[in-house]
């Protein structure tokens, strides 16, 4: 597991994603302090390892990189820590577009292509 605080290249993104589910790279975004935790087996575990760091839960979303793609296929909004009824979210997606964006924006800015 590795937090992004500055960049990383999509060939890191590439190879982590080799390594564990060959064409998928877990992460969650901290919308907030624009951090993204990358590489492990579950979205929770990333959550996790940004509150240990001091991160807000309510600022943390799950998200899949597909290195290979592009565009709109790059980033999957799907992840069961999105199920946040108290938050307004009710699904495994962001039902908020504004969230949305914040976390597409953090990605661009962070994963070098």
């Amino acid at each position: 597991m590795r937090i992004v605080a500055e960049k990383i290249a999509i060939g890191e993104v590439r190879a982590m994603a080799a390594e564990m589910f060959g064409d998928l790279v877990k992460a969650v975004v901290d919308v907030d302090r624009r951090l993204i935790a990358l590489d492990a087996e579950l979205h929770s575990d990333l959550e996790a390892l940004l509150l240990q760091n001091g991160s807000a839960q309510g600022s943390l979303w799950g998200i899949n990189l597909y290195p290979e793609m592009t565009g709109d296929d790059f980033v999957e909004f799907d992840s069961l820590i999105n199920i946040r009824p108290s938050q307004g979210n009710r699904s495994r997606g962001i039902d908020n577009r504004e969230i949305r964006d914040r976390v597409a924006a953090v990605v661009a800015e962070k994963v070098v292509r």
